[in-house]
């Protein structure tokens, strides 16, 4: 049997990659009503993420109620005060010229929540590890945020919150954990590259800076192939045309070739 038996259509791929490359953290949003069959299609494929022991922990709470966004941004604007002041005089300025919400702006705030135990206290898969549920429940945030981005919406994760307050607006209770508050909506272009990026406050990362091998002390060598490869552009020309090269937001690379 050939080993790309089970390999989706070309066109397929590429979506699939053009989608995870072009996923952007977004905090301007348009007005436009996100119609229902959209966002019913993105809820039901955050629903089939990953989990432990198919725990299935996460529940979505979707925000339409002014009132408590209002109070949502209240709770934003004090703890983005308390975040500036982490940084040096120079950060902080940078930090304060950032916008990072569209709690009011977009028309859909939505919270995904995970519930620890929710078949009871034995789950499979989970001994030592406490949190298998909270990473679970963070792939479903993923799938919701790339299936929104291949329906042309804007998803922004506004962090700067805490849960206990979360917890008192939307009543939610205690058992409960909110791990996600996200802005959901159209926008007039998603940007090419991470705002976060393109304004300088940080530089993505090479993936080959990231790769260790068999131990933690082996970083990644000349002599690894692997090491190589993630920075080589021609690893994409089984998916993209030979006059196109993929939509990544690193370094430009060199146009693929056949």
């Amino acid at each position: 049997m050939s080993h790309v038996s089970n390999s989706l259509s070309v066109e397929v791929r590429r979506g699939h990659y053009e989608t995870v490359f072009l996923r952007r953290d977004i905090r301007e949003f348009r007005p436009d009503p996100i119609p229902d069959e959209v966002l019913a299609r993105v809820l039901v494929a955050a629903h089939h993420a990953g989990s432990v022991g198919f725990t299935q922990p996460w529940n979505f709470l979707i925000v339409r109620d002014l009132e408590r966004r209002h109070a949502i941004k209240r709770l934003f604007e004090e703890e983005r005060a308390s975040n500036a002041a982490q940084f040096d005089n120079v950060r902080r300025d940078k930090f304060l010229s950032l916008k990072l919400e569209g709690i009011l702006e977009a028309p859909l705030n939505l919270i995904v929540t995970c519930e620890r135990g929710r078949f009871g206290p034995g789950v499979l898969g989970k001994t030592a590890i406490e949190d298998v549920e909270v990473y679970s429940t963070c792939l479903a945030v993923e799938n919701l945020w790339l299936c929104a981005r291949a329906e042309g919406l804007g998803v922004g994760w506004v962090s700067i919150l805490r849960n206990e307050e979360i917890r008192t607006i939307f009543r939610i209770p205690e058992s409960i954990l909110p791990i996600a508050y996200l802005c959901i909506g159209y926008v007039d272009a998603f940007p090419p590259r991470p705002t976060l990026e393109s304004l300088g406050w940080a530089e993505r990362l090479s993936p080959r800076k990231l790769l260790r091998f068999d131990s933690w002390e082996n970083e990644a060598g000349e002599n690894e192939n692997l090491s190589r490869l993630v920075e080589d552009p021609s690893i994409w020309r089984d998916i993209f045309p030979a006059d196109k090269t993929p939509p990544t937001d690193g370094p430009a690379p060199s146009k693929v070739t056949p």
